[in-house]
């Protein structure tokens, strides 16, 4: 009985080979190349579970491995696992859900303080404007309204974080109840009114169909306060030339990204990454040493256990 890592990238997998190896499995890990579909599927022919990051699973990758049982994605997202499919496969599914809710609620906070006091046009202007704001235009957020959108685990502790630093919050997500905005400290309203009253906004919610490209031309045209956006949730959320074109014409302050539409970034998006109000980080939000850590075992911890036949918190049913 074989377990492979089919997308690896961690320094190490010793939790997750001691676990199975101590129980009679044979544990593997695919060391070919990031794009080498064909031999991914072929390295993993005879597994029972497999442990991914990006490979897409759809009808073709399963049918191609028999005797697999049970998948677990390394992280929060799934858009690349076909739950229909798996489910009409027999396969079980599972992610790792809430495991960094400091680490990344921490990083959108960080990219916000970095965009409010325009920290890369002050690196860029350390010797010749020693002294002296990099532009006229810093912030602080005691009197600013900040809006959230998506309220679920990382932007509640998000919120949770934020909200004393400014004089409002606001939070769009139709899927969260009301009280939890009341018990955030958080104003419930629709997007329009978080786009338009809005002076700082922090992305947080999952991708799916509602939320591919749901900024927009028309989102950032109805941006009246010209906010700084941070995305630490999905790239394809914000439509990466959109955003350019919006600050270019000034009519956002500036943009913390942790996540693209394209990942890595390729040329496409080098003049976003090179703008002087972008603070761009490599997706990476996710990673703490104990994020990272409490990753790896739950994600082993969730496919033995389904393994097993027993039922756990994360498994996706579609």
């Amino acid at each position: 009985m074989e377990i492979t890592v089919i997308d690896p990238g961690y320094d190490s997998y010793a939790y997750e080979k001691q676990l199975f190896e101590e129980h009679g499995y044979v544990f593997k890990v695919f060391a070919g190349h990031h794009h080498d579909r064909e031999g991914k599927i072929a390295f993993a022919t005879n597994a029972v579970g497999i442990l991914l990051r990006w490979t897409d699973v759809n009808e073709e990758f399963l049918s191609r491995l028999p005797k697999l049982k049970v998948i677990v994605r390394y992280g929060v997202g799934y858009e690349n696992i076909d739950l229909k499919v798996t489910k009409r496969h027999g396969v079980r599914v599972a992610n790792v859900q809430g495991y960094a809710n400091y680490a990344v609620s921490d990083h959108a906070l960080a990219l916000l303080f970095g965009c409010s006091r325009l920290l890369p046009l002050g690196q860029r202007a350390l010797k010749d404007n020693f002294g002296k704001p990099p532009a006229t235009d810093v912030l602080e957020f005691s009197n600013k309204t900040l809006g959230i959108v998506g309220l679920g685990r990382i932007g509640g502790t998000f919120c949770r974080k934020a909200q004393p630093l400014f004089e409002r919050v606001l939070a769009a997500d139709p899927y969260i109840p009301a009280e939890r905005f009341e018990q955030l400290g958080a104003k419930q309203c629709n997007f329009r009114t978080l786009l338009q009253e809005s002076d700082a906004i922090s992305i947080h919610c999952n991708l799916t169909h509602e939320t591919h490209g749901l900024f927009n031309r028309s989102a950032f045209s109805k941006m009246e306060k010209r906010p700084i956006v941070v995305n630490t949730a999905r790239g394809p959320v914000v439509e990466a030339r959109a955003l350019l074109d919006t600050l270019h014409q000034d009519k956002v302050h500036s943009a913390g990204l942790d996540v693209f539409p394209e990942e890595p970034p390729g040329e496409s998006l080098d003049a976003l990454l090179s703008h002087p109000r972008v603070i761009a980080t490599g997706h990476y939000a996710w990673y703490s040493i104990r994020s990272s850590e409490e990753l790896q075992k739950r994600a082993a911890d969730n496919l033995f256990a389904l393994l097993r036949g027993e039922v756990v918190k994360d498994e996706l049913t579609g």
